[in-house]
């Protein structure tokens, strides 16, 4: 970089946009349906897990946050039922409800293979190092309001709109760190191969199961220790 280039800068916008790119590539490979977002952003004040089906994870290292996904339970019915035919298993087998655990086990260990491909991307991209908790995927009746705020010194937060293959609507929710990258030298960035992530993921799988889903025990320890 010599005197007279501006410094490359990679702010919120960016790593929301790393972060969208990462669902809708996921989604789009293990559903073998179009999944795309809106070219809007809303700018938010406050995260929120909400009906049908809400799932959060946390991050922390190079930069911290929270990352909540909210679905509806069209939307999550098509995205489980797409993900399991195209893995071969008959439409007799499949569980017929979003309350389902089978249901939030699969949107969990979607929901995983998604920041699993984010956080190697800020490896890549960024040149730093983020880790996250297992997300946790829980069928709700009411709204529930998530906070990082205490961890956080400037909080911004972020809604994008997601559409199914089928146009039904999901939403992701980003809550961070004011932050910013300068980009000091130039680097290579190789991307990662996204049918070889599924393939990982699906191998993992089949040989030990995780309950990425919260039965109802865990869940209502989860919704105590927030106050509902």
């Amino acid at each position: 970089m010599t005197l007279h280039e501006s410094p490359v800068v990679y702010g919120t916008e960016d790593i929301l946009r790393s972060l969208c790119n990462s669902v809708t590539k996921v989604l789009t490979i293990a559903t073998q349906s179009q999944i795309h977002y809106s070219g809007m952003v809303q700018r938010i004040t406050k995260t929120c897990l909400k009906p049908d089906i809400g799932c959060f994870v946390l991050f922390d290292g190079g930069f911290s946050g929270l990352v909540v996904t909210n679905f509806s339970a069209a939307a999550a019915m098509e995205l489980y039922e797409s993900y399991m035919l195209s893995m071969g298993m008959d439409r007799d087998g499949l569980a017929s409800s979003h309350t389902s655990d089978e249901v939030a086990n699969v949107m969990g260990e979607l929901m995983n293979q998604i920041v699993g491909d984010f956080t190697g991307k800020v490896a890549r991209e960024l040149q730093t190092h983020i880790t996250q908790n297992q997300p946790k995927m829980l069928a709700l009746t009411k709204q529930v309001m998530l906070s990082v705020d205490t961890n956080l010194d400037k909080p911004e937060a972020r809604r994008v709109t997601f559409f199914t293959g089928r146009n039904n609507i999901f939403y992701l929710e980003l809550a961070i760190d004011h932050t910013e990258f300068i980009k000091l030298n130039d680097f290579e960035s190789e991307e990662a191969d996204p049918d070889a992530l599924i393939e990982q993921a699906n191998a993992a799988s089949a040989s030990a199961v995780p309950s990425n889903g919260v039965d109802a025990s865990e869940q209502d320890d989860f919704l105590k220790s927030l106050g509902m």
